[in-house]
């Protein structure tokens, strides 16, 4: 198999999850269906949900730059130490104007602008501990750029559940202009007051661990994460080789319910890597397990797939949905399935919604065939569609 599509290799991932950061745990996971949630009711007094925290050690952030102290950052830092050797042999090789820094994420340091209200009380002046510049959403890449002394092009998108998918392909497009020969791509997002409550105010979120496409699923977990490739124009490794982006324009919040544009996205992912249906091997599905969502995922699926039985599982229901970092997260796990040679589990209650088309949701996680090609969907709020096409090429 193979692809006629520009070079664009992702590095082994950097990731912070609830997995922690080593990819060998990560793999085992995904593997044996690991779910990494917990019942947390620190958002909700009285009131457990199922949450994807970060429970790991993460870096010190004292000596940092006043401006770039907050959690998110702390993900970030976290995956950045994950990237582990990679990361000087990149600044060893590539000069600091010639490497562009692009992420994704829809919270930034919004959770430290609640602790100031918390600590100030709704209505008054902050104090001097607050600032302002922690939860605009450029600060991601900001920091990263400023930690690292990188000099290239650097900006943050904010496309909600896709901004991660989308920084990647953003990245692919950089490297295309010649501007850049490297690129650190990727999303993060940490859980706060404003995503717990903001889905539950849409009676979106499941107090239990939650159920993709099972007739009694009952909406999202929320988790938070952040990960990051390298991202270049070298040869060999994992490539993406394709990417989908589309909008539906249907609903503020709700997808189009016949996929149409989910469908077109995961069409052009295939078209630009010169694919068809039967060179994927595994699918990491939205998946989100709210009635909506799963319904036209399902559609959409079926309608590009057709009678291809490809691999399919939705991750969430180990991680949580990790909003902005989820299409990085997500395209990580992919990686991992092509380096691995494994199909991430689907868990679930095992009652798949028979209204929905079927699907053949990964109950095994050895490869009935060696696994060459990934794809990973991700749907965001107003029918913000992206789709990866990640390949391996040894």
């Amino acid at each position: 198999m193979t692809s006629n599509a520009p070079f664009c290799r992702l590095s082994r991932p950097g990731i912070a999850s609830c997995f922690g950061s080593n990819l060998d745990d990560i793999a085992h996971a995904l593997a044996h269906g690991v779910r990494g949630l917990s019942q947390v009711d620190r958002y909700t007094p009285g009131t457990p949900l199922s949450l994807g925290p970060v429970t790991q050690a993460l870096p010190e952030e004292s000596d940092w730059p006043f401006n770039h102290r907050s959690r998110n950052n702390r993900l970030i830092k976290a995956a950045l130490d994950a990237l582990g050797d990679q990361l000087p042999a990149l600044l060893d090789r590539v000069a600091p104007e010639r490497i562009g820094v692009i992420m994704g994420s829809s919270t930034s340091g919004v959770s430290e602008t609640e602790d100031a209200i918390a600590r100030t009380g709704a209505g008054n002046d902050f104090d001097d501990q607050y600032c302002y510049y922690r939860q605009e959403l450029g600060a991601p890449s900001a920091f990263i750029a400023e930690h690292l002394g990188l000099k290239g092009p650097q900006w943050t998108i904010s496309t909600a559940c896709t901004s991660g998918a989308r920084a990647l392909s953003a990245a692919r497009r950089l490297l295309a202009t010649g501007r850049c020969d490297a690129v650190i791509a990727g999303g993060a997002d940490t859980l706060c007051n404003l995503t717990v409550h903001g889905f539950s105010s849409l009676d979106a979120v499941s107090p239990t661990p939650c159920l993709p496409f099972s007739q009694y699923r009952r909406g999202i977990n929320i988790g938070e994460a952040a990960a990051l490739f390298i991202v270049t124009r070298d040869e060999g490794g994992i490539q993406l080789t394709g990417y989908g982006e589309t909008s539906d324009a249907h609903h503020i919040s709700a997808p189009h319910p016949d996929g149409d544009g989910a469908a077109r996205a995961m069409q052009r992912a295939l078209d630009m890597a010169g694919r068809t249906p039967t060179d994927i091997g595994y699918l990491n599905a939205h998946g989100t397990a709210t009635p909506h969502n799963d319904a036209m995922e399902a559609r959409a699926i079926h309608r590009v797939f057709g009678d291809v039985a490809v691999p399919v599982s939705a991750t969430k229901a180990l991680t949580g949905h990790t909003l902005g970092a989820a299409g990085t997260l997500e395209a990580a796990f992919c990686w991992l399935a092509l380096e691995r040679q494994l199909l991430p589990l689907h868990v679930f209650d095992g009652a798949f919604d028979s209204a929905l088309p079927p699907l053949a949701l990964v109950d095994n996680a050895t490869p009935a065939a060696p696994l060459r090609a990934a794809m990973s969907n991700v749907f965001a709020f107003g029918g913000n569609n992206a789709t990866l096409l990640l390949e391996r090429t040894s």
